[in-house]
């Protein structure tokens, strides 16, 4: 069907190709070139020898083929594509034939000469050559017809002759193509005769009963959607079956309505000659009366049918039928893959190497069914009397569930082992006998052995090459009645079990190219099955093969991938779009590059780098302990360098799977193969290769199971294979880099960062919404651009999983089909661990156990009450290498944890819901990645705190157990001497006490040291349930003594605790590990949930034990805690003078805090007096034109004035007089201030074209001068605004000394000029998004006020100090041991470093991003109105109010006392840990500490945050700078209408009291120098560029 259909033989300078194909008698050999040199093609046809030669330049062939080259394009280096057709030997008066039920394909072979592209378009055309071969005819428009192969579905083309063509051509040259035809013949099937419905052989009757015999309603036309019986002739026969033949006449036939005599075979109606009747007019239906036939007797009837149109078309169908002098009901029996029974005279053909599946249907009153029995029975053929002796198998009971399936069911299963162990048994019997309460009833279905393909031999040259070498598979001589279909060759290196398809092909000698050998000796063992046409198989052995890897070839794929892909020869191959040619290549491609990922992984972990930090361990791998090394960052980025230029590689080779067809189960079988091998390196898939990969696999899961019905089983089962290890490495691979398993890939993450092509164009791009890539108020590039690439992960990861959930249950739907009660199916790779077993309901009454590699579910007892009753069920169970990650915001620390799936399916595949009592509940084991890292336990010097004088009874500590979902808490203990035993008690939320007067406990325990374990370690465990609903668990630990230890530990009946009121005394010291664990399942909205799941005792660190009362996807979440607080050490040494640093920290932070709120607290009242907008004093009452004036003045030194400013606004249909900027209530125009302003004219201006504005210079000193940024002027009835930029000084002493400018009003353009619009956004983002920084420089028009902004960084401050100096011992343990770290200088950077940097990041991330988001979204307690509506308010009299505007996430007023609330407590819980590390570190330690904290605290502020919000703003400003509402002046304005009312002239119609009544006007003085510069350069006219 591809190159596999090509025998080629290549030199380095000549090259000579030829492909010998067999059709029927007819023998060709076809060429292909590789490297075009010449090529000789021999084509025979019977005794007929055609001789073509063809070089680059010239091709002729008497086979219709047609090029087209130019001189022009031969210099250039392309020439025409060459094109080769298969079957390609036919010709138009002998053109291959294919029957009309047949799905057919017709196979090109493309060969490039092109050096400069390879993207060709290919088109497929048909003509009707039955009567002329001139006119083309339309394919069916479900027909693909630019793929390089034509696929033909059965019942398609009409009876007849047809050419077929295909014209290939340059995509870019389309001057270059190339066609080549072929010639098809659509002929008959032949019908097949049914006299009982399904081809039943035998049926049984009551002698007083009707039998009906209905050929025209139960024959079967494959030809045809339905059977048409009136297009046949019928006649029937009848003998009685063992004792006679057909009765004759002189040796022909007598039909069953002959009245003559045969003496020596006698009638079958003898009783009644005239006992049947046709029941319609062309004799389709025979019914023989009731008392005609003689009970305890067997007959057989035949029905001969012949075409009315077309004598030679003729059939013939037979039934046994037993008459017994019962009433029994009719059963019926057929095939669930009715493909696997074809009919042979009066038997039914079986492959011996697939399963025969059956079903039985009682046709009837059947209600009274007692039970289902199934008979094997084989046979022998006696050929006198002409009939079969049946002979009962008895193996039937030994090879029960093992063999045979369903023996008491209506649906029954022989596996092809009864066949193939039984080879010189070629005549079966499968019966099946219905009891019912008053009768039984049989029928059976009689087999015939079809017989595989023989007589033929395979071998394969060379034996030993590369991954580049052309093998040449040769099968002649295979001979079988039904034609040879199809050869399949396969390939393995270690287990036979684990063999993937290799290339398929229709004719005996073809080529492939081999994949890559065993690791150690490069052998890859073929086998080649060779198929007939009805799907019989004969397995034949080639000699194994020597395969190297091409090391050369695959480096020039992955370099000219990124740089001239058109040029390689692989390339060039996988354009040809051929089947095999591209899944050869791939496969084997795939496969090197997964041993050179896994050699790159080894050499990674070698030199250091964590296992669980960069691969996902697969799930045969055992726990393997890392040694601790240096890590070698040159080796690390080399990694990187290689992972990311084969994930290139594979993004790029992926791309030509999309090209394939999906039509035949070998096109399955092939693709999937493929694609299970390209996406096996689950950490070298990037975004776009996740998305073809799963798009395909679902694809060619969709076609298998709308094939299922006429499938193979054993196919079924190789495609499922793949399918299923496709799936499974999808899912690892997408969610690896959210579960932090594996990086971010540099392709996916330029392509996640990148400008889209479309991001000036739409308006509802994801890319452009920053708030859904931001972290609360962080709006950094660098957070942008991880949190876009998470995004867009999360968006593909939920795609994917509900592709996959949809592929799964389409392949356990195909696969279910060919499952009976008993059997199983199970997949165990390195990717995936499946099993699908079918069951009846009854038999989970007992407990049941399913073992899945290292994990288990196990059912509890009588679960079958919660199913039907003895319903046929499939369970399907599964474990893949990694938990998903879900759509929950919050992260469960799944990403150890292995991901375990178990459903109940009824029989129409939808699973079943179970819910069970929870003292009733489901076990699991859920295992974990071995080879994640389990850091050592910590150990506690208790004893040297024996010689401080203290009081305390236990040694305290202290565990955190926030989390969203409840979790289990687990201790590790190892005492270094193992004699000694300890008394263990905790309390939630508070310190336990147990003295002689108290005992305030939440548990308690023993240890006794015949409890250690075999490692020396107690252990000890609270489940998720005990732990809900709670924060932390204060545990404590005391020694016990002698005599304690004899009368609890020896002493079993003493299970009193043993109270002292002693200080603790230890006599040795322990070492203590404590961890969480979780059990989670997979809802409906892939959120993690955890109702209805607790965590068992047999969890340890390597595997999750989880109850539960429902099933569905399992995972485990797993946390190790770090160093506990040593309480007891804490109020042993809490004086004062021993810990002074951590105490005046605590202190002087607390002092600085209060001040700073008194600061904050007056500048906030301050910032109200701002807000306001100023009615201009010299308004006049009767003018009830309104516009909004705000004013930015810079925050440069000295850039505030107390001089009088005065302006004079322009438009296009009107100016104002002289205004004054002046409010005698506040002062106006300060340093970094914005005012607003409320100016009444008489009519509209118009469009406004500048605004003339100067000041009198008459403050004093310094405040003379003004700095002004810009103006905006809105129109309040029409809502448009204007802007107004001046950047400019107005001052005598600075600038150009001017202190009167014109500023243009400002278009689109000037508006997102680089200098305005970073000027504005950066000193907005310092002043406002600076959260240390807002504190002195708040915008006043913001609600987030100063005391809020300082409450919330010292939360933050607190916070940090706290996870800070809970995690320093971590870190410091991280630098001291120089394990694993990086080193510059006397700079350490250890892995645990890392990652404990990133875990304080985040957790103090938390608290930051709710305290400020609860703060900036708070509404306020009373409406409030905006200061415009205010002054107009106060100006017109009334204005309509503005809607209500309901932001999507506020919050109401009260929640301020959550947010202050959250505040104390969490600064409370800081400074409590704080002090107590702070003990346990020592005065010395935490002066390091507080050094270390405060030098990170001050270049965060002073360096880090700044900089990351100027590089924002030069960023956002180059490429964002869209206009937008000015974020400054937020407050003052307002998008909905004022509500003031004006006719077309803008004029008023209503009078109001006007407001101004109590304003002085200003005198309209003019200065005379102002009134020359209006005249020389004010036109109103004019452009506003042409202003100065």
């Amino acid at each position: 069907m591809s190159l596999s259909t090509t025998k080629i033989q290549t030199t380095t300078d000549l090259s000579t190709t030829k492909i010998q194909t067999t059709n029927g008698l007819s023998t060709t050999k076809l060429p292909t070139t590789m490297g075009l040199s010449t090529t000789k093609i021999q084509t025979t046809t019977d005794l007929a020898t055609t001789k073509i030669e063809t070089s680059a330049e010239l091709l002729t062939t008497k086979v219709p083929f047609t090029t087209s080259e130019s001189s022009a394009k031969a210099q250039t280096g392309c020439f025409s594509p060459k094109v080769i057709l298969i079957p390609s030997v036919s010709t138009l008066s002998s053109p291959t034939q294919f029957r009309r039920s047949q799905d057919f394909t017709i196979v090109s072979i493309i060969e490039l000469n092109c050096n400069n592209s390879f993207l060709t378009s290919s088109q497929w055309t048909m003509k009707n050559c039955t009567s002329t071969c001139l006119q083309q005819i339309p394919i069916d428009p479900t027909i693909p017809t630019t793929f390089n192969e034509l696929y033909i579905p059965a019942r398609t083309l009409p009876y007849g002759v047809y050419e077929v063509r295909l014209t290939v051509t340059m995509t870019q040259m389309p001057s270059l193509f190339s066609s080549e035809v072929t010639y098809i013949q659509i002929t008959p099937s032949g019908i097949t005769a049914n006299l009982v419905q399904y081809g039943t052989s035998m049926i049984t009757r009551g002698d007083q009963q009707d039998l009906q015999l209905d050929p025209g309603s139960y024959s079967v036309d494959p030809d045809q959607n339905s059977f048409n019986a009136s297009a046949w002739k019928y006649q029937y026969y009848c003998r009685i079956y063992g004792l006679s033949m057909f009765p004759n006449s002189q040796g022909s036939l007598m039909t069953i309505d002959d009245m003559r005599n045969d003496s020596s075979n006698p009638s079958c109606l003898s009783l009644n000659r005239a006992g049947w009747r046709f029941d319609n007019s062309i004799n389709s239906s025979l019914t023989i009366l009731a008392g005609t036939l003689q009970s305890n007797r067997t007959y057989q009837f035949m029905v001969y049918m012949e075409n009315r149109r077309n004598s030679s078309l003729q059939a013939t169908g037979y039934v046994l039928v037993n008459v017994e002098d019962t009433r029994p009901q009719m059963i019926l029996i057929g095939c669930v893959i009715w493909t696997m029974c074809q009919p042979n005279l009066e038997f039914q053909l079986v492959n011996p190497t697939t399963q025969v599946a059956l079903f039985a249907v009682c046709v009837g009153s059947c209600l009274t069914i007692q039970n289902i029995t199934w008979n094997i029975y084989h046979g022998s053929m006696n050929s006198i009397a002409n009939f079969t002796r049946w002979i009962s198998f008895n193996q039937t009971t030994s090879y029960q569930n093992n063999w045979f399936f369903g023996t008491i069911t209506c649906n029954f299963t022989a596996v092809n082992q009864l066949f193939l162990s039984n080879p010189d048994i070629e005549l079966w019997r499968f019966e099946v006998v219905y009891t019912f309460t008053s009768e039984t009833s049989s029928s059976s279905l009689n087999f015939v052995i079809n017989q595989p393909p023989r007589n033929g031999s395979c071998s394969i040259s060379p034996v030993n090459g590369t991954t580049s070498t052309l093998f040449d598979i040769s099968c002649p001589d295979w001979f079988d009645e039904d034609k040879i279909k199809d050869y399949t060759i396969y390939g393995w290196t270690d287990s036979s079990t684990k063999k993937m398809m290799v290339a398929y092909s229709t004719v005996p000698i073809f080529q492939v190219r081999l994949p890559l050998g065993d690791n150690r000796t490069s052998l890859l063992h073929l086998i080649v099955e060779i198929r007939d046409e009805l799907d019989c198989i004969t397995q034949y052995n080639i000699s194994s093969v020597t395969v190297i890897a091409d090391s050369v070839a695959i480096i020039s794929l992955v370099n000219d991938i990124q740089h001239s892909p058109a040029r390689n020869p692989i390339i060039q191959l996988l354009a040809s779009g051929n089947q095999n040619v591209v899944g050869q290549v791939i496969t084997s491609v795939s496969l090197q590059f997964n041993q050179m990922n896994n050699e790159n992984i080894d050499q990674a972990i070698s030199n250091g780098v964590p296992m669980a930090s960069i691969v996902i361990s697969s799930l045969n791998s055992l726990h393997e302990q890392q040694s601790s090394m240096p890590l070698n960052q040159s080796a690390l980025d080399e990694y990187n360098k290689e992972l990311n230029s084969r994930a290139a590689a594979r993004d790029y080779l992926i791309r030509f799977t999309t090209q394939l067809l999906i039509t035949t189960v070998n096109n399955i079988k092939l693709q999937a193969s493929t694609l299970a091998q390209l996406t096996q390196a689950t950490n070298e898939l990037t975004r776009e290769t996740l998305k073809t990969a799963s798009n395909r696999c679902y694809q060619l899961a969709l076609t298998l199971e709308s094939m299922k019905e006429k499938t193979p089983y054993e196919d079924v089962q190789q495609a499922s294979l793949d399918l299923f290890q496709c799936a499974a490495n999808l899912m690892s691979a997408v969610n690896g880099p959210l579960q932090q398993r594996t990086a971010i890939l540099n392709l996916d993450f330029d392509r996640g960062t990148n400008f889209p092509d479309d991001y000036d164009t739409n308006l509802e791009l994801e890319w452009a919404k920053l708030s859904l890539f931001a972290d609360g108020d962080d709006f950094s590039w660098e957070t942008i651009q991880k949190n876009r690439n998470l995004y867009y992960q999360k968006l593909l990861a939920k795609q994917i999983s509900d592709d996959m959930t949809k592929l799964i249950s389409l392949l356990t739907s195909s696969l279910n089909i060919n499952l009976n009660v008993g059997q199983d199916f199970n997949i165990s790779t390195a990717q995936i661990l499946m099993s699908l077993e079918t069951k009846v309901s009854q038999s989970l009454s007992s407990s049941y156990t399913k073992q899945i590699g290292y994990g288990q579910v196990q059912l509890p007892d009588n679960f079958s009450s919660y199913l039907g009753a003895n319903e046929k069920i499939s369970i399907r169970s599964m474990i893949q290498p990694l938990a998903s990650y879900g759509n929950s915001k919050s992260s469960f620390n799944t990403n150890l944890s292995r991901s375990l799936s178990f459903s109940i399916l009824d029989q129409n595949q939808n699973e079943i819901p179970i819910r069970t009592p929870t003292n009733h509940s489901i076990k699991l084991i859920i295992p974990r990645d071995p080879n994640l890292l389990i850091p050592s336990m910590i150990l506690y010097n208790v004893t040297s705190m024996n010689s401080t004088p203290h009081n305390l009874i236990f040694n305290y500590h202290y565990l955190n157990l926030s989390s969203t979902l409840p979790i289990s808490v687990h201790w590790q203990i190892q005492p270094l001497n193992i004699t000694v035993a300890y008394l263990f008690i905790y309390r939630f939320d508070q310190i336990p006490q147990l003295n002689s007067s108290t005992n305030d406990l939440d548990g308690w325990t023993l240890f006794c040291p015949d409890e250690l374990t075999n490692e020396s370690i107690y252990t000890y465990f609270i489940d998720n349930q005990r732990t809900a609903g709670h924060q932390s668990v204060i545990f404590g630990l005391r020694e016990l003594n002698a005599t304690e230890m004899g009368q609890r530990c020896l002493n079993i009946s003493e299970e009193t605790l043993p109270i002292t009121n002693e200080p603790f005394h230890f006599t040795s010291n322990y070492q203590l590990r404590a961890y969480t664990s979780s059990c989670y399942y997979l809802d409906d909205d892939q959120q993690w949930k955890s109702n209805g799941l607790l965590v068992g005792s047999s969890t340890n660190l390597y595997q999750t034990e989880c109850h539960s009362t429902h099933l569905t996807t399992f995972a485990s979440g797993f946390v190790i805690f770090p160093k506990a607080v040593d309480w007891s050490y804490v109020f042993a040494n809490a004086d004062f003078t021993k810990n002074k640093t951590v105490y005046l920290t605590v202190i002087c932070a607390s002092v600085i805090y209060i001040i700073l709120i008194v600061y904050a607290r007056h500048h906030d009242k301050k910032d109200v007096e701002k807000l306001g907008v100023t009615i201009l004093a010299d308004n006049r009452k009767k003018d009830q034109y309104f516009y909004q004036i705000i004013v930015f003045t810079g925050g440069r030194k000295n850039a505030g004035t107390k001089s009088n400013v005065h302006f004079i606004l322009h438009g296009n249909d009107d100016q104002t007089r002289i205004r004054t900027l002046a409010d005698s209530h506040r002062r106006i125009l300060r340093r970094s201030g914005i005012d607003s302003f409320l100016m009444s004219v008489p009519k509209s201006l118009g469009l406004l074209n500048c605004v003339r504005i100067w000041h009198d210079n008459s403050g004093k000193g310094s405040s003379a001068s003004w700095f002004l940024k810009y103006l905006i002027v809105r129109d309040l009835q029409t809502m448009e605004t204007f802007y107004f930029i001046c950047q400019r000084w107005f001052a005598v002493e600075n600038d150009d000394g001017k202190i009167e400018r014109v500023v243009p009003v400002a278009g689109e353009l000037e508006t997102r000029q680089f200098s305005f619009v970073i000027t504005k956004r950066t000193y907005h983002s310092i002043s406002d998004d600076h959260l240390w920084f807002s504190i002195f420089s708040r915008p006043p028009s913001n609600q987030f006020t100063r005391v809020q902004r300082c409450t919330c960084c010292f939360v933050l401050l607190f916070v940090a100090m706290f996870l800070n100096i809970m995690y320093y011992d971590l870190s410091n343990e991280g630098k001291a041991t120089n394990a694993s770290s990086i080193s510059f200088g006397s700079l350490y950077i250890s892995p645990r470093q890392v990652v404990i940097g990133i875990i304080v990041e985040f957790f103090a991330f938390i608290p930051s991003l709710l305290l400020v988001q609860f703060f900036r979204r708070l509404r306020p307690r009373r409406k409030r109105h905006s200061p415009i509506r205010q002054a107009l308010s106060q100006a017109k009299g009334s204005v309509q109010d503005s809607p209500d505007r309901k932001s999507l996430f506020t919050f109401p007023w009260w929640c301020i006392f959550i947010a202050y609330g959250l505040c104390v407590t969490l600064v409370g819980l800081s400074i409590l840990f704080i002090i107590a590390r702070g003990i346990e570190f020592g005065d010395t330690k935490t002066q390091k500490w507080l050094t270390s904290i405060l030098s990170g605290f001050f270049s965060s502020i002073l360096l880090t945050q700044p900089l990351k919000i100027v590089v924002m703003a030069i960023i956002f400003t180059c490429f964002c700078r869209k206009s937008q509402k000015d974020r400054e002046a937020n407050e003052f304005l307002d998008d909905d209408q004022i509500g003031l009312e004006a006719d077309e002239e803008y004029f008023h119609k209503t009078n109001k009291t006007s407001a101004f009544k109590n304003f002085l006007f200003l005198p309209e003085y003019v200065p005379h120098s102002h009134l020359s510069i209006l005249k020389k350069s004010i036109r109103l006219n004019a452009p506003f560029g042409s202003y100065s």
